[in-house]
Formats: C-alpha cells, structure tokens, sequence
C-alpha cells in the first residue's frame, strides 16, 4: 500500500492512517500529502513494514546490488544511479533510501537494471543479494542449462538420461579445463550446449467475452481467480498472451501500444464517425467509436469535439502515456498485480475514463510457478474480429498463423446451435491453409449447473460431445480438409465446479484436469525432443574433441585431406540436388498459378459485385459496406459465421488452382514424395565409404559433422512449417496492399448516396487492377518459394562448412583427452 511521507513516523515504524472508506478520497490524500487529522475524525495509528528493497543486476556493469524502491522508475526497467565514489556513501544512500535530487552539478546516472526480487529489509535484501551472487558464481563455473533444460522440470526417465549426459559431459570439460591448449571453439561449442533458442507452441483461444476463458485459465494453472476477470476478451481487439514465468517468481505484464501516430488517426475516424449524421451512418461503429473515447477519457468525451477534447487534461494525461512504446508490470503479490494491470485489460461502463485498453497493441502476462505446464507453451487469446487498426488486426492474424492448436469456448447450452464456433472453425482451417501446422482444434464447452442431479449432469455432457463431433463430420471443414481423428477434440469442462466440491462432479469429471495432461504432455514431448538434442549434440562435441587431436599416424593424416575434397565435393552435389527440387516443384506451381490468374481475371468483377452489391443487400447492408472499407476488405458477422472477404473472394481461383499441389510440397503430416521436408531429410554430405570407417578418427569427424547436419535440418523442418504458411497467404495479403488505397479512399466516403460511391469504387478499382494485382500474386509466390530455397541452402553450406573446419582442424598440438568411453556412453543413452 502507499502511503503519504508525512504519514509515518520519525522512526518510520508506524503510520497514520485515514479513515476514508473511498479509493478516490485516500489516493487523491496520498497524492496531496494530506497532513494527518486529531478532530473528529481521527486517523489511526498503525504499524508498518516497508516492501522498498530491491536486489537488481545493473546492465551496464553486469553488477548485483540492492537499491531502494524510489530509485526505479514505474516500469522498474531502469534506476537512478548517485555520483558518490566512495561506497560506504552509497550504502548509506541505499540504507536511508536518499532521494534522487532535481537536476544539478551532480545528477544521478539513469542505468538499465534487471529486478530479482523485493525485500523487506535491507539485511534481508544483502541476504538474497549473497545467495544470488553464490548462485551466479557456481553456474560460471559450471554452465547451468537455460530454462528450457532445467531438468527437475523433466520425466524421470527424460530426467535420468539427462542427468548421465550432464555427468559426462562435466568431467570432459573439469578435465579440458587443465589443458593449456584448449580449442577456443570447443569451449564455445560446449558453453552453447547450455542455451537452448526454441519457439514456444501457440495455443490460441478463441471466445467471446464473457464465456469464461479466464476463469478456465486460472482453473487450469490451478489457483482461482489467478487472472484478474476480463483478462481475456474484455479487450476485444487487443492481443492478449499468458505464459510462464521463468526468471522470477512474480507476476509481470508486458504492455505494448500502438504508435502515438496511429491513434491521433484512429481518434480522427472515431469522430468521423460519431459525427456521421447521414441515412446511411453506421450505429455499430458508432456505438464502438462511444465505448473507446468514452473509456479513455471519461463520460461526456463523446460529447466534445475532437478539438475541445485536446484541450481537456485527460487528452493531455494520454499523450504523456503514448510517449512509451511498452510499459512493464511486475508484482510478487497476485492482488496487487490483478489490480495494477486492471487500467490496461479491463473495462467498466458503470466508471468511464482510464481503462487503457484502446491504446493497446498487445498483453503478455507471465505467471511464476506454472513450468509443468506452460515452460515451452504460450497461450494467446485471439480477438478473432477484423479490427480497424491494422497494426492489431495484423498481429492477431500472425498469432493465428503460429498457433500449435486452436481452442474454442462455447457454453454448453448453445454448443450445436450457436454460430460462433462453427464460424471460428471454418475460418481457421480456411486462414490457416493445406500447411498448417495447427492440426488439433479443441472446442471448450463451459457447463452450466442447472441440474444438480449428477447422473443428469453427466448424461447431458456425454450427448453434446456425441452431437457436436456428428455436426462436425457432417461439416464442409470435413469434407474440404483431410482431417484425422485428433483433428477434433470435445471437452466438456467447469472451472466452477474444479474449485467448488459442493457442485456434485469429481474433480476429473470438471475434465479441467484433461486439459492440463494436454497442456502437461505437450511439454513432456518437447522435453523428450530436448534430451534427445542434448545427448546427440553432446556425443558430437566428443566427437569433435577425439577428432581434432593430433594423429601420428601418417596414412590418417592424409586421409583427413581426401575426406575434406569429398565432403567439400558432396557439399556441392547435395546443394545442386536441392536446386533441382525447387526448380521442379516452382515450375508446378506457376503453371498453377497462371491458370489461377486466368480464372481470376475472368471472374473477379463479377466475384466483387456479387459480393459488396448484392441484387438482395438485404437492410443494413451499407453498415457492412462501410465496415468492410475500414477494415480492409472484411467483414466479419457478430457470431463470426458470416465472414465477407473481398480478398479472400478475389484469391480463391488461385487458391483452388495450387490447392493439391501445394498440399503435397507443403503437408500437414506424413510423406508425400514431394515436400520441402523430405527433401530436406534427404540432403546429406555423408557417405559410407569402408576405406575411411577403418580409420577411428575419421570415423569420429563424420560423427561431428553427420551431427552438425542433423541439428541445421531439424531447425529447418521447423522453419519450413511457418513459411510455407508464409507463402500461400502471401496471396491474400498481396491482393490486399494492392486494394488498400481504394479501400481508404472508400471507407472516407460520408453523405447520402455514399454506399453506390464505394460499391462502385470497388468493383472499378478491381476491373483497373485485375491483370497487374494477379499477377503480382503469382509471383509474389514464386518469389517467396525461391526465398526459402536460398534460405534453406544458406543456412546449409556455411555451417557445414563450419563444421568441416572445426573437425578437420590441424591447430591443436596436444593431446587432450580420450573421450571414446564417454562417446560409447553417449551412444547407449541415445538408444534408451
């Protein structure tokens, strides 16, 4: 809690306290420093103990120290450094908790510092500072893996293999560390064994507001009202991401907002709107227009002029706020992270004025103590509505693309005939395209205990899963998409009933408990995919070190020169094999993608004017027009079953034309003789050759380099899953820039008459373009696909050539160490 100066004591044990029962009446007391009253009302008395201790690491010198609370700023990304060269002074600078003064011949130095902790005493911060400090000592010593292999975190079996590989490995490198002639890049080679850069799987949630997702959430991590309410979906247009906290234990949101530049213009087309008197005004984006100025800068903003709004302290209050890129939350207390973070993810009607959450871009809420599940998984809350900012409807169409899995909230009671989840599900597998990677939707159904008979309960859960999986393989989505049996997974589940017993259902049969062994076993593959790197990179490092020993056998030296031509040889037939592969399968596609221009440029006038000038618009239909402009050629229906994309329309004969083609070069599982993946697996410098096996130590060089190989197509099959997902949307998105100015242009149009104004602007503006616009696709494709290919072959060549200089190294003039055993030992834990 804060508290004013004048409130504490001398000894600053105790304070006064107020007897306002009012949030407003206390902060604005705290901000006044309201001096304490004996009259009538008299302020209690109460003891105190001061949360003003931080232990932090200062960035610029890499230092750990404490600092008090009123040296950071708000954000507590940088601190206020004093001038005093002695440091007995700035430890009684830091004990007294010394103001930074105003600006003088001595000011203090602004560093960037990373937080650790809050203490509540300055013994008990020096305390945590020495713990932290040991703990830093000890992993330079011995390198600790980064977080993702952290082994507590594994299965025991994961665990134990993990552990045997981390044993050998210290007493190869406690043994290397007494050899004078140590090899720089061994040592590099074996400290980045310890550093692991992997994507996190996206999980997107799609639901709306009010259905439940945060309460789920907090149900699944295990702790009710975990995530303050509203925390997903009351932001409807704002990005919002939970992940696990991995270097400390607080709480923490990562705030980031739109450009200062981009809300003065989304402002300008809010009061456009509001200001919008003709027949043909929009109430819907008028009604959205009130909500966002109204919940920025208070009940009668609506009411002003944009002018008289700029006048107003609030407007100025904002643009100090838009100032900052990002803001950073980070507490150790739940509640008072639930309540600091409210401003920027949450709403009230009832309060109008401060909620942030117009300004906002996106949210990424860490949670501490959630690595069983969460460690190598972030879920993101997908608005799933075309937003009038394109920098938001940008990144939350990204976020789409990147997404592991999909899943769905509905309540139970409208699970077969609501709109919505049919309409987010048809448009995933739609948006997502034959490449997608996210091949597992879940739809979520939120009970509801009206019954509390429990064979009642039980028996309606059990018939909404039979109904909605028949639904479903009746759908288009089943026919259109080769789907298997996982692609969709039902779970009828209570976050209510998970926390309260006294609603009749067992803990599994929330099925809460289901979705955490998804989330959990998730995780425990990407574990087992981490072990399994470790112990291959491991037996590599050993082999490099055998290999880079000097031989005193002659004939072997020599062969290390003929094995250097063929791998260098082999290097250059394996890469002009991968030029064949994508010279092959371009050529498919562009007689593909020409057909698709054909077929476009013959059907897309008469696609544009079936669909923004229908012979039946039926009524509103100019709303929908209008809205379709502002958002860049989508209209998405309130139940999101009904989704008008002009783009979308205008690229499906090229979609349909690549469709098959692009399915097998780019698919969603299993081989088809023509992927990007096979060929991948494919490439290869090593050969067997009898002559060089003989030979131990050209054994252990292509052991290094069949190692080095391995690890560059693994991260590229990775690389392969998101690009090709790339290229088939780049059509879409090419057809959009292209469409964008006229889309502008039409959304600007106002006054009687202006929905004929834009049917027409659109329809002539597709006719103008239709050659050029199509065409760009096709090749914006080809390009893309010839992108990958360099991307591929130069991720390949240098660091296998790499790979070839370290193995075949001349440099060392010194015997290491024999590491054949631990090498045999690494062999044995990789076949377990």
């Amino acid at each position: 809690m804060v508290v004013a100066s004048d409130w504490l004591s001398t000894d600053q044990k105790q304070c006064y306290w107020p007897p306002f029962k009012s949030t407003e009446k206390y902060l604005e007391a705290v901000k006044s420093n309201l001096k304490p009253s004996t009259g009538e009302k008299p302020w209690e008395k109460l003891n105190v103990l001061f949360h003003e201790k931080y232990v932090v690491t200062l960035k610029k010198s890499n230092e750990l120290t404490v600092i008090p609370a009123i040296w950071q700023n708000e954000e507590r990304t940088h601190c206020y450094w004093p001038p005093f060269k002695s440091p007995e002074k700035c430890t009684e600078a830091v004990k007294n908790r010394l103001e930074p003064p105003v600006p003088s011949r001595n000011p203090w130095e602004m560093l960037n510092i990373q937080v650790h902790g809050e203490c509540a005493t300055y013994e008990q911060a020096k305390e945590k500072q020495k713990a932290l400090k040991e703990q830093k000592e000890r992993s330079t010593l011995h390198p600790a893996p980064a977080s993702s292999l952290q082994i507590s975190r594994f299965s025991p079996h994961d665990m134990e293999i993990m552990l045997k590989a981390k044993q050998i490995m210290k007493r190869v490198t406690d043994n290397l560390a007494h050899t004078i002639n140590m090899h720089n890049e061994i040592i590099s080679k074996i400290n980045k064994m310890y550093t692991v850069n992997r994507k996190k799987a996206t999980i997107g949630i799609f639901g709306r507001a009010g259905e439940g997702k945060s309460s789920l959430l907090s149900a699944i991590l295990g702790e009710k009202d975990l995530l303050p309410s509203g925390c997903f979906g009351a932001c409807t247009s704002v990005v919002t991401q939970v992940e696990a906290n991995l270097t400390d234990s607080n709480y923490t949101a990562e705030i980031e907002f739109i450009s200062k530049e981009e809300w003065e213009k989304e402002l300008e087309d809010l009061f456009r709107d509001l200001q919008d008197d003709s027949e043909d005004r929009n109430d819907d984006l008028i009604e959205i227009a009130e909500e966002k100025i109204t919940a920025l800068y208070g009940a009668d903003a609506d009411q002003k002029t944009l002018e008289e709004l700029k006048k107003d302290d609030k407007y100025a209050e904002i643009e100090k706020l838009m100032s900052i890129s990002k803001k950073t939350i980070s507490k150790s207390d739940m509640s008072e992270f639930a309540s600091d973070v409210a401003r920027f993810i949450q709403h009230s009607k009832s309060s109008p004025g401060g909620w942030y959450w117009p300004l906002l871009k996106s949210v990424n809420i860490k949670i501490p103590d959630c690595h069983e599940l969460l460690e190598h998984i972030v879920i993101v809350d997908i608005p799933g509505t075309e937003d009038c900012n394109k920098t938001r409807d940008d990144l939350w169409k990204s976020k789409l693309s990147e997404c592991y899995s999909v899943w769905i909230v509905s309540a139970i009671n409208r699970a077969i005939t609501d709109r919505y989840p049919w309409g987010i599900l048809k448009h995933c597998s739609e948006e997502l395209g034959p490449g997608r990677e996210c091949f597992t939707y879940i739809l979520f159904i939120k009970k509801s205990f009206e019954d509390q008979k429990i064979l009642c309960i039980r028996h309606r859960n059990e018939d909404v899963k039979t109904k909605v999986k028949e639904k479903f393989e009746k759908s288009e989505i089943k026919k259109k998409f080769r789907t298997d049996s996982d692609f969709l997974q039902v779970f009828t589940v209570s976050s209510n009933a998970f926390f309260d017993t006294s609603l009749n259902l067992e803990s599994a049969e929330t099925e809460i408990p289901k979705l955490q062994d998804v989330l959990r076993s998730l995780n425990k593959s990407i574990n087992r995919e981490l072990t399994r790197d470790y112990v291959s990179e491991a037996k590599g490092v050993l082999s490099l070190i055998q290999s880079v020993q000097l031989d005193t056998d002659k004939k072997a030296a020599e062969m290390k020169v003929a094995i250097r031509m063929d791998l260098e040889n082999n290097l250059k037939v394996a890469l002009s094999e991968m030029d064949k592969y994508f010279d092959n399968i371009s050529n498919d596609l562009e007689k593909c993608l020409s057909k698709g221009v054909e077929e476009s440029v013959q059907s897309c006038v008469a696609s544009a004017k079936a669909l923004v000038a229908p012979k039946k618009d039926g009524r509103g239909f100019h709303k929908i027009i209008q809205t379709l402009c502002k958002n860049y050629g989508c209209y998405w229906h309130k139940n999101c079953d009904a989704v008008l994309d002009l783009n979308k329309k205008l690229a499906k004969p090229l979609h349909e034309n690549i469709y098959e083609n692009f399915s097998q070069i780019f698919p969603v599982s299993g081989k088809t003789g023509r992927s990007v993946q096979e060929q991948i697996d494919k490439f290869t410098i090593i050969q067997s050759d009898p002559a060089y096996l003989r030979s131990s130590v050209i054994r252990h060089i292509q052991n290094f380099v069949k190692t080095e190989e391995s690890k560059l197509k693994e991260l590229l099959n990775r690389e392969t899953v998101e690009l090709g997902k790339d290229i088939y949307s780049s059509i879409i998105k090419t057809i959009q820039n292209e469409m964008s100015p006229c889309y502008e242009k039409a959304a600007a149009l106002t006054g009687t008459g202006s929905i004929k104004e834009r049917q027409d602007m659109l329809v002539n503006t597709v006719n103008e373009k239709k050659h050029h616009m199509f065409n760009k696709a096709k090749m914006e494709v080809l390009k893309k696909l010839n992108q990958l290919k360099l991307h591929i072959k130069d991720v390949l060549e240098p660091g296998l050539k790499k790979a070839m200089d370290l193995s075949l190294s001349q440099s060392i003039n010194t015997t290491l160490m024999d590491v054949s055993r631990e090498i045999d030992q690494m062999e044995t834990l990789l076949k377990q």
